[in-house]
């Protein structure tokens, strides 16, 4: 009789544990979703794009537009001249997988999408400035940090699904755009146009935030609503923030780059049709 009950305890154990697992996984990912319906929830996204920068020495708040443009300029990770070529390969590597093996690479997509954005979220936005010292803008660190977080999330537990045998093409006029922040034309000394081809490669776009993102998401937007929706709509509401943003720094509050302004309008118009997708249809 005792092994008899031994025998058909154990099923019984073996029989609970899997369906608690898995949904525990599927409470965890629907509490994120409900949470990114919350508009409380972007609020406080968009406080913390304004935490005031941390530079050595101290500055005026009237000069607070003055310490992004002083950092953007001189970004730590813009030193880095041998790399900008291999950060501009990679994705082109990653997007002909995804062409090619497509479901099977959508993990290596994502968890280059998290690196970048690391990278960017640190590097980009750190400098030693002759006017204030190193510098550092904190708001967007943080920002690009759970961007970060959020592309990795989405690389262990993988609710995209890219295999898909067409991709959307209605959303295919996302890609002019998106060609267009990954070509990145313009002489980084004058800050004006220059349509060289070279930049295709050689062009400080592929560790520029501002630059990616578009990119990424055009991806994203081609296999929606086989995408992650949380991830979806952090990544392009903060693209939606940093891109407005930008628009009053090259438009209004720095004459003359104007031309830096056009190059973050595929920032602005790609996050915004994103995000405003991802409320009108369900996702993964």
């Amino acid at each position: 009789m005792k092994a008899n009950r031994s025998r058909t305890s154990r099923p019984t154990a073996t029989r609970l544990s899997t369906p608690v697992s898995a949904c525990t996984r599927t409470s965890a990912s629907e509490r994120l979703i409900v949470l990114t319906q919350k508009w409380w929830f972007y609020l406080i996204i968009a406080l913390l794009t304004f935490l005031p920068a941390y530079t050595a020495k101290p500055y005026d708040s009237r000069e607070s537009a003055g310490v992004v443009i002083a950092v953007l300029s001189n970004a730590m990770v813009y030193s880095w001249k041998a790399l900008l070529p291999v950060f501009k390969i990679l994705p082109l590597l990653i997007f002909g997988m995804l062409t090619v093996w497509k479901d099977k690479a959508t993990r290596v997509f994502y968890c280059y999408g998290a690196l970048v954005f690391l990278i960017t979220g640190l590097f980009e936005n750190m400098a030693i400035t002759s006017e204030y010292g190193f510098a550092a803008l904190i708001g967007n660190i943080v920002i690009c940090l759970i961007i970060a977080a959020a592309w990795l999330w989405e690389a262990i537990t993988k609710h995209s699904d890219f295999n898909r045998v067409q991709p959307s093409f209605s959303r295919l006029w996302v890609m002019p755009l998106a060609f267009m922040a990954f070509w990145y034309p313009v002489n980084m000394d004058t800050l004006q146009p220059d349509f060289s081809l070279h930049y295709l490669i050689t062009s400080e776009a592929g560790l520029t935030f501002c630059m990616m993102l578009p990119v990424y998401l055009s991806v994203m937007l081609l296999f929606f609503p086989d995408v992650n929706l949380v991830t979806l709509r952090i990544s392009s509401f903060a693209g939606v923030l940093i891109g407005l943003l930008s628009m009053m720094q090259f438009f209004v509050f720095n004459k003359g780059m104007e031309w830096m302004g056009i190059l973050h309008l595929p920032l602005l118009i790609i996050s915004s049709y994103a995000f405003v997708l991802s409320f009108r249809k369900r996702c993964r």
